[in-house]
């Protein structure tokens, strides 16, 4: 430690006198003993102001110049170092460097940097601020033969892509085309791992998922997968699954997609058709996943169920009724859930049997299957009264559904049950599936419902409510009452932030329960007379005129 002082003493003097020579061999010092016992060095060059005058000794003509970036670099590795790094004015001039010819001074520039800005996204912010990004993707495609600056530039790429300030810095230049060439010249499986550790996040970027696409990323990933699908070595599951998440990940960009569509006639569609009767768990999950993202327009949609795609899908869910792999059930739903969106497609899959196949994950225990379950159904039977009335009148499913609609520790199922209850009763508009419902003890549930914080959930309920109320309002009499809907109208009614729809329809069922005594009486209780002529001057003329036509009925029957 002493020779250290002492090389720390002769550096202080030597870089004022810009003696090479002596700088060096004072140099050479330090990283002898930032290699000993780095943390002690470091702390001596701290204490010994020494980082001030480095930024002087960074001169890109200077031999010396690797040695002190390398210095930088092995001092930034201790965290308690990094800011005196910054205050010491070191990147300025390390940026500056990054415009060398010397492959030495550019790996360790980029070490140093690299490890100064190390977990602090204000500084990696500032070196995007400085466009450090384009200055790597040059030195990408100048230097992609140098292993070791290859290596900092994907580093340096897995760090700033991270932040969303950077994506559209790399939109600007040409990563795409540089990653996917140096993915192609990979063998190893480390380095294979290293470029996709930089594709990943660069992937959430719609414009850069279109770039990989258009620089040929997709045919590398099926290569990778062609070679891994039958691969038993960590190593090769490992790829699989990078390959055919990132695959997935291209498809979510619309253009990506669409793309690669083709109009259902692209190569790259039809391999991804070809992994779901795979018996790799991963190809069938990933291929399950692809095929919802393409079915994110209704022309797709329509061209892939005339394709025969549901079959495949249903037989996919039929070999994971035993087997139960909940990701691979739950892509499959979320892949036919979207096919059901069009009108066209509904009473073709639901001749296709989809609805039977879907019917046995009733039993599921888990949240994300019984979500996408849900939603299925709701997409399959809207606007198809048989099948909402078939549907509706199976107990099990009714009874499932008003146990789910307590589920309170799950939101997205609680709400997905009641709609499908609501849409149960709106789409058959049957007396037998409002009596199933009824005996299942639904109806409070659309109650409650009909309180959400969501207009449509809102709206939803307060129709299926006035089915209820129109086709069997003698069975439902007592649960209305039990979930008090009367006093829940009267809320809606009076709250100025509810929508003219949900006035509207609150009005509809207030005239659809007076046929009730009981319901009757808590109207008249409530004085609702004073609720409803203030709408009669409601800027919405319908919302006015059904006020004067409630006001009409109350007053008659008061």
């Amino acid at each position: 430690m002493d020779n250290l002082s002492e090389a720390l003493e002769k550096l202080k003097l030597a870089s004022s006198d810009s003696a090479t020579d002596s700088v060096e061999s004072c140099l050479d010092c330090l990283l002898k003993a930032l290699a000993n016992n780095n943390t002690e060095a470091s702390m001596k060059i701290q204490e010994m102001s020494v980082l001030p005058l480095l930024p002087g000794l960074l001169n890109p003509q200077s031999s010396c110049t690797p040695k002190v970036a390398n210095i930088i670099a092995e001092v930034a590795k201790n965290e308690f170092m990094r800011s005196s790094c910054v205050e010491a004015g070191l990147i300025p001039p390390l940026i500056q460097l990054l415009n060398s010819t010397d492959q030495e001074v550019l790996l360790q520039t980029g070490r140093a940097l690299g490890n100064i800005c190390y977990d602090s996204h204000s500084l990696q912010a500032q070196l995007i601020n400085m466009g450090v990004i384009p200055t790597l993707v040059k030195l990408l495609g100048i230097h992609s033969h140098n292993t070791a600056l290859t290596e900092m530039c994907l580093i340096a790429f897995g760090n700033l892509a991270e932040l969303e300030s950077s994506k559209e810095q790399f939109a600007s230049t040409n990563i795409a085309e540089e990653l996917v060439r140096l993915f192609q010249k990979q063998t190893e499986h480390e380095k294979k791992e290293m470029i996709f550790e930089v594709l990943a996040p660069l992937a959430e970027n719609d414009v850069i998922k279109l770039q990989l696409v258009e620089a040929g990323l997709v045919e590398c990933l099926l290569q990778v997968v062609a070679q891994t699908v039958d691969g038993e070595r960590e190593e090769d599951i490992a790829q699989l699954k990078t390959s055919s998440d990132l695959m997935v990940l291209l498809l979510l960009g619309d253009e990506s997609m669409q793309k690669l569509f083709e109009g259902g006639k692209g190569s790259v569609f039809q391999r991804v058709l070809s992994w779901i009767p795979s018996h790799n768990h991963q190809l069938q999950l990933a291929g399950a996943l692809a095929i919802a993202n393409f079915a994110r327009n209704d022309g797709n949609c329509i061209h892939m169920v005339d394709t025969g795609i549901v079959q495949k899908l249903l037989e996919l869910l039929d070999r994971h009724v035993e087997e139960g792999n909940v990701t691979v059930q739950h892509a499959a739903l979320s892949a036919l859930r979207n096919l059901a969106i069009p009108v066209v497609n509904k009473s073709k899959m639901l001749s296709a049997g989809v609805a039977d196949v879907v019917l046995k994950f009733l039993q599921s225990e888990m949240p994300p299957v019984q979500f996408k379950l849900l939603g299925t159904l709701r997409m399959l039977i809207d606007t198809q009264a048989e099948a909402a009335d078939q549907l509706g009148t199976n107990g099990k499913l009714v009874e499932r559904l008003v146990e789910w609609c307590e589920a309170k520790d799950h939101a997205g199922v609680m709400g997905e049950s009641n709609r499908l209850l609501s849409a149960l009763i709106r789409h058959s508009k049957s007396k037998e599936v409002v009596r199933t419902v009824i005996q299942g003890g639904g109806v409070k549930h659309l109650v409650t419902m009909a309180t959400s914080e969501h207009m449509i959930m809102q709206n939803e309920a307060l129709v299926a409510l006035g089915l209820i109320a129109g086709l069997d309002l003698v069975a439902a009499e007592k649960d209305f009452v039990g979930a008090s809907l009367v006093s829940v109208l009267h809320k809606l009614l009076s709250d100025e932030r509810s929508a003219p729809e949900i006035k509207y329809n609150s009005m509809i069922l207030i005239c659809a329960v007076m046929g009730s005594e009981p319901l009757h009486k808590e109207v008249q209780s409530l004085e609702f007379i004073d609720v409803v002529s203030k709408l009669r001057a409601h800027e919405n003329k319908t919302v006015s005129h059904q006020a004067s036509l409630t006001e009409q009925r109350l007053t008659a029957q008061s």
